[in-house]
């Protein structure tokens, strides 16, 4: 079985694309033929990622917009579907759980053993056992929070410890200490391409999950120079809104996967 890091390499050079598309489903802002149907967020998805699948070499489905609707069975239903349609495509679980070893055990089982993601995010605020427990499903993805692409970031992330701002800290201890399996990943937001550079400056070819780059206004020409590798990958740079609701008539899907289709090849300008 192929690990998630081997997956994900795989997928950017098979798919010539850096592009995560992003599955934040917000039902008021389906097309009107969803209204009332039970199914409607993993239906909508799920021509979402059919249509995007050519362009993208990742998807990340958002928990909370699904939790929220109660929908995790069609979470699963999704991240089935993706499996099995477009195999080799990884899913990472945006969940951001941070907790501490006895519950990060079970938030670890409700990923990888229920939803049966490559990939889950989670927050490094309480140490190094909030995150282990991820560690101990072999072959699975660890994305650890580290220089996000929000304002209120730099509450907390810039805050100085041992003399560097705390991302750096997180992003040194993710490289030298945590990533004794080769299995994580850290969150940097495209929102913040200096920031990006140092951390790549960091963790060495360790792959970043970029958000930002679409309603939240990153740039990608900066984001993909300070981020990318040797190799020209290292990024999962997602996009979710500006390629979910690219289209607002009964051509959505093909709005989508046209948003898709230019993301990946802004993206490929720069490399």
């Amino acid at each position: 079985m192929s690990t998630f890091i081997q997956t994900l390499d795989h997928a950017w050079h098979t798919t010539n694309s850096l592009l995560c598309v992003g599955l934040d489903p917000e039902p008021s802002k389906f097309p009107g033929a969803y209204a009332n149907r039970s199914d409607a967020i993993f239906d909508f998805c799920k021509k979402i990622v059919d249509a995007t699948a050519p362009y993208a070499s990742s998807f990340k489905p958002q928990i909370a917009y699904f939790a929220a609707h109660r929908a995790e069975e069609q979470l699963e239903q999704l991240i089935a579907h993706i499996h099995l349609k477009h195999p080799g495509l990884p899913v990472i679980l945006d969940a951001k759980r941070g907790d501490i070893g006895s519950t990060a055990e079970q938030y670890a089982r409700e990923a990888f053993d229920r939803y049966r993601a490559d990939a889950v995010t989670v927050n490094p605020y309480m140490g190094f056992d909030s995150i282990e427990p991820y560690l101990e499903h072999e072959g699975k993805g660890v994305i650890v929070l580290c220089r996000t692409s929000n304002p209120g970031g730099s509450d907390l992330q810039f805050l100085e410890t041992a003399g560097r701002p705390l991302y750096q800290t997180v992003a040194r201890l993710a490289a030298e200490k945590w990533n004794a399996k080769g299995q994580l990943g850290l969150v940097v937001g495209a929102t913040f391409p200096k920031e990006i550079e140092v951390v790549r400056s960091i963790v060495g070819d360790m792959p970043l999950l970029i958000p930002g780059i679409g309603a939240q206004g990153g740039d990608v020409e900066a984001t993909v120079k300070a981020g990318r590798t040797a190799a020209g990958t290292g990024m999962l740079i997602n996009s979710s809104r500006a390629i979910l609701y690219a289209g607002k008539g009964d051509d959505w899907v093909e709005a989508a996967a046209q948003a898709a289709k230019d993301t990946r090849e802004r993206i490929n300008a720069f490399l």
